[in-house]
């Protein structure tokens, strides 16, 4: 059971998934028609989930499930997997690549490995001021409070 994003509680669960580039608007149309129509019809153990997501700077694509409803179990995140790995395979772009670490700069996204971002850090590529995006996030409650953090209030001040 598919609900606009705005409406899920701040205790949903929630999954992020980074493309490694940008969609392009008829990839972004792609991907909101086939997780549409994917949510419309996920279930857990024959009970529907009510679940939403949301396409974020073109790159993130952003699922969310009320548990409180109905909770997802292990086959039902199982087929949600499988519907990132179809959109992967149609688009040729990876949601799943999980060593790279998003940025917002100057209203780009701009993906660093982790084993580049001491020497960003360094060139002043990286700044404390610079926004991050944190995947990690677990719920909608985090996603809106700091899902996009500057850099020097998060794990990346380490570097600083």
């Amino acid at each position: 059971m598919l609900i606009p994003f705005e409406e899920m509680p701040d205790n949903a669960r929630l999954w992020i998934y980074q493309a490694d580039r940008k969609l392009g608007d008829e990839e972004v149309k792609f991907v909101e028609a086939n997780t549409e129509s994917f949510l419309n019809q996920w279930q857990a153990h024959g009970q529907d989930l009510k679940a939403s997501f949301s396409v974020e700077y073109d790159q993130f694509l952003i699922i969310s499930v009320d548990e409180s409803f109905s909770q997802a179990s292990g086959c039902s995140i199982d087929a949600s997997v499988h519907l990132i790995k179809a959109l992967e395979n149609e688009l040729k772009v990876s949601f799943m690549t999980t060593s790279q670490v998003a940025f917002l700069q100057e209203e780009e996204i701009n993906l660093y490995p982790f084993n580049q971002l001491k020497s960003r850090v360094a060139e002043q590529t990286i700044t404390p001021q610079t926004l991050v995006f944190d995947n990690t996030v677990q719920n909608v409650a985090e996603f809106k409070s700091r899902w996009l953090k500057e850099s020097g209030e998060t794990w990346v001040k380490r570097y600083f």
